[in-house]
């Protein structure tokens, strides 16, 4: 029979449809003839495909070839299509390897000799094959060996790996067999900025510590050289580790944003980018399929946003829903395309345009007052910490600083205590800013003398009820880093005088 079909992978975010690939080989002009809303990537991949076939001794039909993607109204995106076009047409001459072929999912870009080489998005495929329960669900998949480490994440013992178009076929046809993807290989975790090379700012270190316990968002101001960014960077090297899971999370995004080098991302991302970042750039965009933005690269991570004065209020203001919702939706032609953006943000900026580090600022009190007013009012009531640093220093050598472990240690300690209250509710989280607001309220208030400070605080306006609800978060992250089982009005205190911006941000 002329005909025949394997299965392949579309990708929308990180989200992945199944599509069965079909050709038919049969009378009329010869050419290849693709149906089925395939993007430039697919149409152009005709003459790679027999070139591929060519250069692979194998055979190529001399008449007129037809190749469907289905569903017809999906649109298909991606490179990783040539394998299994190129299988399909070859099996639609074979019929011993057909029945084979239509139970195996291939994944795959062809060099012109054909060999296989990488692909974006190869994690949502394989997640997709392996929750399909449908009567056609693939029984085996083949992916590029440069994918294999990504692949092994999930575990599955039917991921096969191959280097070839030949070696594919020749598994097909049940010649050789193919290698099994191994065990997950991540790496320790790696070497970087370590808090023992900060000298001083023991305020400044503590307070990066109750974010890091606690999941809060960070605002640093200060002057230039007073370690803004030496901090941002050693904020991951306190976070836990990266869970399994996580790691399948982190990996998938990276591949969707084109930014993985095709291996297991096992550390904790940290992105910063440039202060020009545009609106499309921060939560992502794009024409077609549109790819994460810098906040879900970020995910499970650190977004560190420098030179915050810089960003245009558009910009920043677009963080405002990602910072509620720990996700971005984006909709492109009535298709919504959803990222995961659970990440840390730390937001950095001086405190006036000239930066004088000595105090002795020269700018006018109107540009003073304008210089951070593209940081709206509801973008800080979204953050929990504000930092203020400062130039001067009386310590020179860091022999006496805490290193990173040490303090890594602490945060652990401090959200297994979370994870334990939030269980006994029947919440699975582990970092207090992620519970939700109404819970914390009605079942986990701090004291009565807190609680009443609070109220105060509400009733003269010195806090919204945002503010409300977010210094309890803080207050529940002091507390567990003190291991004590409540927060008293001395942590509230504490958690609203770390929730108040320094004066260079007052309206």
């Amino acid at each position: 029979m002329p005909l025949a079909s394997t299965i392949s992978a579309t990708v929308e975010g990180i989200t992945a449809r199944l599509v069965t690939v079909e050709a038919n080989v049969g009378p009329g002009l010869p050419g290849m003839h693709m149906v089925g809303l395939g993007d430039a990537a697919v149409k152009e991949s005709r003459e790679r495909i027999r070139t591929a076939i060519s250069n692979s001794q194998l055979p190529w039909p001399r008449t007129k070839i037809m190749v469907s993607l289905s569903p017809a109204h999906l649109p298909k995106a991606g490179s990783h299509f040539d394998l299994p076009i190129a299988a399909a047409v070859l099996g639609s001459l074979d019929p011993r390897v057909q029945c084979r072929l239509e139970r195996t999912m291939l994944l795959g870009e062809l060099a012109l000799d054909g060999t296989l080489r990488r692909v974006d998005g190869v994690l949502p495929m394989l997640i997709a094959m392996l929750h399909d329960d449908s009567s056609t669900r693939p029984t085996t998949v083949v992916v590029p060996r440069e994918n294999a480490a990504e692949a092994s994440l999930l575990g599955a013992r039917n991921i096969l790996v191959a280097d070839s178009l030949a070696q594919v076929w020749a598994w097909l046809a049940g010649e050789t067999q193919l290698e099994q993807v191994g065990e997950p290989q991540v790496c320790e975790r790696a070497a970087g900025p370590d808090f023992a090379d900060i000298a001083g700012m023991s305020a400044e270190r503590e307070a990066l510590e109750v974010a890091a316990a606690g999941g809060h968002h960070v605002m640093m101001i200060g002057p230039p050289g007073s370690g803004k960014s030496m901090l941002a960077e050693r904020l991951p090297s306190i976070l836990p580790p990266l869970t399994i899971e996580e790691m399948v999370e982190v990996t998938a995004l990276h591949s969707a944003a084109g930014i993985s080098s095709g291996g297991i991302v096992s550390n904790r991302p940290f992105i910063a980018p440039h202060p020009s970042l545009t609106k499309a750039s921060l939560i992502g965009g794009g024409s077609g399929v549109p790819r994460p933005g810098v906040v879900s690269q970020a995910h499970h991570g650190v977004l560190f946003l420098d030179e915050a004065s810089e960003i245009s209020a558009q910009v920043l203001d677009a963080l405002r829903i990602p910072l509620e919702k720990r996700e971005v939706r984006l909709t492109r032609s009535r298709r919504e395309v959803i990222y995961p953006a659970d990440a840390q943000i730390v937001l950095a900026a001086n405190p006036c345009a000239c930066q004088r580090i000595n105090g002795n600022c020269t700018c006018r009190v109107v540009d003073r007052a304008n210089h951070l007013r593209n940081v709206s009012g509801p973008l800080l009531d979204r953050l929990d910490v504000f930092i203020h640093t400062s130039a001067d220093s009386t310590v020179v050598n860091p022999f006496e600083a805490e290193p990173s472990h040490v303090i890594a240690e602490r945060v652990a300690d401090a959200r297994q205590r979370a994870h334990r209250r939030w269980a006994s509710a029947g919440v699975n989280e582990t970092v207090n800013a992620r519970v939700a607001p109404p819970l914390i309220r009605r079942e986990f208030p701090a004291d009565e003398a807190a609680m009443a400070y609070m109220s105060s605080l509400l009733r003269t306006g010195g806090i919204t009820q945002r503010g409300v609800d977010r210094s309890l978060k803080v207050a529940w992250t002091l507390a567990d880093l003190e291991g004590v089982e409540r927060p008293d009005i001395d942590h509230v205190a504490r958690a609203v005088d770390m929730r108040t911006a320094p004066e260079e941000m007052a309206a």
